[in-house]
């Protein structure tokens, strides 16, 4: 991993499969991926950053980043100031397109390792149009939160292990040891969402780190446990807001 860090962020440069260590920090901060995929990791779930989403995490939470496909990673700490315009939770953006170069200019230029020249003052006034430009849009069904419930947590790891498997939600139960409309209440309550909902979030996650990796729509579909093509590129394109394809192509560069 290669890193350059300023007063007004840092730039991480990951290969595939690279994993930071835990850590947390004083100060709330964005993460974006100006090319390939991040996974930001806490104890309250896992935030999935393509290319075209922001992540936010709150200061003092514990957390570490995988990278998924060779990762440009740029990183902004908000004062407390803006921090608490944010949510007190874990969070995914959309990154339109002044948000993301509000992100490039606060980081450094994609080919060169020069500091970002802004004074004090400059770094504020983008910070501040960082944070009112993410606030204009919706969070996004991006963010996996960790279940609490072991019953739950036992479903999680049982479908990130395999998520094409197509199980239904009683067979699960029968898995665990709950009913379905145990297990139907718990997602309610605890994830906020539907088992098929979180189901699909959980594939998409999968889908967008495979390709990542390079591979094509058609493998990625069969892997992530839709039948055909055309009911994968819906769903992602629902939760993306861009198909597959073009995802794919998007990646690689800004």
């Amino acid at each position: 991993m290669t890193s350059h860090l300023w007063p007004s962020g840092g730039r991480h440069l990951w290969p595939s499969g690279e994993t930071s260590a835990v850590q947390s920090h004083t100060r709330g901060h964005l993460v974006y991926a100006a090319s390939g995929v991040l996974a930001a990791h806490t104890e309250r779930g896992t935030s999935v950053v393509p290319a075209n989403r922001v992540a936010w995490t709150p200061a003092g939470l514990t957390h570490y980043h995988r990278a998924h496909g060779d990762t440009d990673m740029r990183i902004a700490f908000l004062a407390p100031s803006l921090a608490r315009l944010m949510p007190d939770h874990p969070a995914v953006f959309l990154a339109s397109g002044l948000a993301r170069e509000v992100l490039l200019a606060l980081t450094g230029p994609r080919d060169d390792d020069a500091a970002p020249s802004h004074s004090l003052s400059a770094r504020s006034r983008l910070l501040r149009v960082l944070v009112d430009e993410l606030r204009e849009t919706h969070e996004q069904p991006l963010h996996l939160p960790e279940p609490r419930d072991d019953r739950l947590r036992a479903i999680a790891r049982l479908l990130s292990e395999k998520p094409a498997a197509n199980a239904s939600l009683a067979e699960l139960g029968k898995t665990v040891g709950a009913s379905t409309r145990t297990l139907s209440r718990l997602f309610r309550d605890e994830l906020g969402v539907t088992f098929y909902e979180w189901r699909t979030q959980l594939r998409v996650y999968h889908a967008l780190v495979l390709l990542a990796d390079g591979h094509d729509t058609t493998r990625t579909a069969h892997a992530c446990g839709w039948a055909n093509p055309s009911s994968f590129i819906a769903a992602f394109t629902t939760i993306i807001g861009t198909t597959p394809g073009r995802y794919r192509m998007r990646t690689g560069r800004l």
